[in-house]
């Protein structure tokens, strides 16, 4: 538990840094770099079951995903809004290409799937988080919609941490994460729904006008549900992988995928949900 507390304060601390001191740059920086080594544990993962996904090549195509949307936006290029469906597009055809060159004839559909998996899962949704940084006119407004994103989402499986160990006694998935309690899911999501109302109450005049404390306490409730959802799926990848931890380079929570899974799925909902406030 102390080195969870410890890597959890140094993650904020570097998050504030980057976000705030630093720039929206820095902030597409660090959430690339959580994201493709997210995507890294992930093909480790389809490995353990049995997989064979172009690890460097799939994510050297991730790298594209997050970043060329972002500059090309911000170099203010024409047809900037349709680049992310083009590149999605041409992904795909790369990976087509690439199946020809490597892997038996019997793997390449299985390995072409993998990796349009691991692209499409992992950079792709969290992607959204870099989009979310330019909904608003002011990227810093779009900063602190991120970080509410993942104050909610996160302080969700902290909240039912902490209120299932006190408190737990039904459990939610007994065959997927046997430690996770109905009483402890419902604890989470009431703390992330104050913990979200709180930081827009308190923090207005940063948040774009549109995102009052009425609506960040009404779009908390489904972020801090589908948060749940996207951690169990982790939890099912790791079972059928037969890991405890996505991997060990974060210590006290184990890797990347473990510190962004509640994010993937959050990531393009909080995106969608803030469009239509805009």
């Amino acid at each position: 538990m102390t080195k969870r507390i410890i890597s959890t304060l140094v993650l904020w601390i570097v998050t504030i840094i980057c976000f705030f001191y630093i720039g929206p740059d820095a902030a597409v920086w660090l959430l690339a770099v959580l994201a493709l080594s997210s995507q890294y544990e992930f093909y480790s993962l389809l490995e353990k079951m049995g997989r064979r996904p172009f690890k460097k090549f799939g994510i050297f195509l991730g790298g594209i995903i997050i970043f060329a949307p972002y500059y090309a936006n911000k170099l203010e290029l024409s047809h900037a809004e349709g680049v992310q469906s083009g590149i999605i597009a041409v992904t795909i055809v790369a990976c087509c290409l690439r199946i020809f060159r490597e892997r038996q004839v019997a793997e390449r559909i299985e390995t072409l799937g993998s990796t349009l998996l691991g692209l499409i899962y992992v950079p792709f949704m969290l992607g959204f988080l870099v989009r979310m940084i330019e909904l608003p006119q002011d990227p810093k407004q779009g900063l602190m919609l991120v970080v509410w994103l993942i104050v909610t989402a996160k302080f969700t499986d902290v909240g039912a941490l902490l209120v299932g160990k006190a408190f737990g006694r039904h459990a939610m998935s007994p065959i997927t994460s046997p430690k996770k309690t109905w009483e402890g899911a419902i604890g989470g999501c009431l703390v992330s729904i104050g913990l979200g109302f709180s930081l827009t109450f308190f923090a207005q005049e940063y948040f774009p006008p549109f995102f009052t404390p009425f609506w960040s306490t009404l779009l908390a409730l489904p972020i801090t549900v589908i948060s749940i959802i996207s951690d169990l799926v982790e939890s099912m990848l790791k079972r059928m992988a037969d890991q405890k931890d996505s991997g060990s380079s974060i210590p006290g929570i184990g890797g990347s995928f473990d510190l962004t899974d509640s994010l993937i799925l959050t990531a393009p909902t909080g995106y969608l949900l803030f469009g239509f406030l805009t």
